[in-house]
């Protein structure tokens, strides 16, 4: 009994040290254009590597629309390919061409694969991450997704590092869980201020470090995209502490990517923001 408890034991410890262990091998990054953001994170995003990225349903726009735009800064001309359900499919609706265009993203470029369930998503996943060809990967998970534990999350960070593939997990309503995740985020949409004439502002994102591989964490920041340059800038953005974030007034951020009149529903919002259709 004591043997099993020592195994038990050393098992634990080994998992903790593989969530927290750096990367074998320093990896190319590629920078968001956000100053803070990537001078935090040493020159921006690794390459190479799996990032997640946690959202509540409600901003599951802003989730996939934070995914999308770094996979295209990732992948410069290269393809992408977004792995989901079909019970996301039907959850979530559907990438919209023109709202993708809006944000700069080229619709011709996104490839999409549906799978049946999160088993078979899983294994295309590997599969897709073993291609050189591919620009970046977004990995569409939704509740806890059981099969997604470290040995699985592993399997994806191992085929990203030998392809140069970037691999995006989007994690709608789950909670996180030890993984080989380079660095992991929560993601929620953020107001932005109006252009002149009251026109809509730029797309923003309210971001917050949850996990980083051997550095430190808990820092959050604004994000807003500038669609004519391809790159977050740092005009008007604010960088809080976690900290800082609990003593705000409570103010609720909008529920939109894109600010739209306020009148309109926020599910309107949402769904036009992302530019998906139902």
């Amino acid at each position: 009994m004591s043997e099993s408890l020592h195994s038990l034991a050393a098992l634990k410890r080994h998992i903790a040290s593989l969530d927290r262990a750096p990367a074998s091998q320093p990896c190319a990054r590629f920078a968001s254009g956000h100053g803070g953001l990537d001078a935090a994170l040493g020159g921006g995003l690794a390459r190479a590597r799996m990032h997640e990225l946690f959202g509540e349903s409600a901003d599951e726009a802003a989730v996939a629309g934070l995914s999308l735009l770094w996979s295209r800064q990732a992948s410069g001309d290269a393809p992408l390919l977004w792995l989901r359900t079909v019970a996301a499919g039907k959850a979530g609706g559907h990438p919209y061409g023109p709202g993708l265009a809006a944000l700069g993203i080229d619709p011709d470029r996104l490839l999409l694969g549906i799978m049946p369930d999160e088993a078979m998503l899983l294994r295309a996943a590997v599969d897709a991450l073993r291609c050189p060809a591919l620009g970046a990967l977004l990995i569409e998970l939704r509740g806890r997704a059981p099969l997604l534990d470290l040995t699985a999350s592993r399997r994806l960070a191992l085929a990203a590092e030998g392809s140069g593939v970037t691999a995006l997990i989007l994690r709608i309503d789950a909670e996180p869980v030890p993984s080989a995740a380079e660095t992991r985020w929560r993601v929620a949409a953020a107001p932005s201020a109006p252009l002149p004439g009251n026109a809509p502002g730029q797309t923003s994102f309210a971001l917050t470090l949850l996990r980083r591989r051997a550095g430190p964490d808990g820092q959050a920041w604004r994000l807003m995209w500038d669609r004519e340059k391809g790159i977050f800038g740092d005009s008007g953005d604010e960088r809080h502490h976690a900290e800082q974030r609990s003593g705000d007034d409570g103010a609720a951020l909008s529920g939109a990517q894109l600010p739209l009149p306020a009148d309109r529903p926020a599910a309107d919002h949402a769904a036009r923001s992302l530019g998906r259709g139902g």
